[in-house]
């Protein structure tokens, strides 16, 4: 199977997480110049703009650990841009990754902040 099926088997699987909490997916693979959002949900007022990590095993260590300085950065230079499209300046909003591995998957909530950069 190709990554980018792999990929796109765990963020349906993300997807279905969020959805089985009560979050309503907004969007998908929102990209900019800047990056790629994988999933834009809503949770109550909360704009909720979410990473999804695979890792087949965690010898280089686990999913969410993947998640560097580098990318948060350009995750929030892209979450900026959409909050800016989309007209949502002053609304609520979250960081959150979602990990999947062979042990399962968890969602971290407000895993970074705007601040971070």
């Amino acid at each position: 199977m190709k990554s980018s099926q792999i990929g796109r088997l765990a963020e349906d699987k993300a997807v279905d997480l969020l959805k089985k909490k009560g979050y309503r997916i907004v969007e998908r693979n929102f990209r900019t110049k800047s990056g790629e959002i994988d999933i834009i949900a809503q949770d109550g007022n909360t704009v909720v703009f979410v990473e999804v990590r695979f890792r087949k095993n965690k010898s280089f260590g686990a999913p969410e650990e993947t998640v560097n300085p580098r990318k948060i950065k350009k995750i929030v230079l892209t979450a900026n841009r959409y909050i800016s499209m989309k007209n949502l300046t002053g609304k609520d909003i979250r960081f959150d990754v979602i990990a999947v591995d062979t042990e399962g998957i968890r969602h971290i909530v407000g895993a970074f902040d705007l601040d971070f950069i």
